[in-house]
């Protein structure tokens, strides 16, 4: 995946309505949140999966194992076929956030640093702030 120029909000508007007012929603809280950080769109292949648009809000830099230095986003939003996904590429040091919240964070499926979810009122919208202040916290 790749930084593109497209705006966020191009975005946004672009989705099924079915789906726009959730992500409206996201956008705005994550927004809110991460404020003073960049905001940008990340489209192409997902970890070798499908080809994905998600907003990205922050950045940061990590090195792979192969030396390679890497720019990914602290938080990312993206509309799936069926469900919403946020990303939050952050750690304690011992385990991704998103794993450790897991319990709290309402109806979701969880991954090492992916929730999903089939609407907004699925999410404890609480929970899931406190977890992307924990990572914006901790990652910048």
């Amino acid at each position: 995946m790749e930084k593109t120029n497209r705006s966020p909000a191009e975005h946004i508007a672009s989705l099924p309505t079915e789906r726009r007012e959730d992500i409206e929603r996201l956008d705005a809280l994550i927004t809110d949140l991460m404020a003073g950080l960049p905001k940008t769109m990340w489209e192409g292949r997902l970890w070798g999966g499908t080809d994905q648009q998600i907003i990205g809000y922050g950045d940061y830099r990590y090195t792979k194992s192969s030396g390679e230095t890497v720019e990914w986003f602290i938080v990312g939003l993206a509309v799936q076929r069926n469900y919403i996904s946020v990303y939050v590429n952050a750690t304690d040091g011992r385990a991704y956030l998103a794993e450790r919240h897991a319990e709290r964070l309402g109806k979701v499926k969880v991954g090492k640093s992916s929730i999903s979810f089939t609407s907004i009122d699925d999410v404890d919208l609480q929970q899931l702030s406190d977890l992307i202040t924990d990572a914006k916290r901790l990652m910048t």
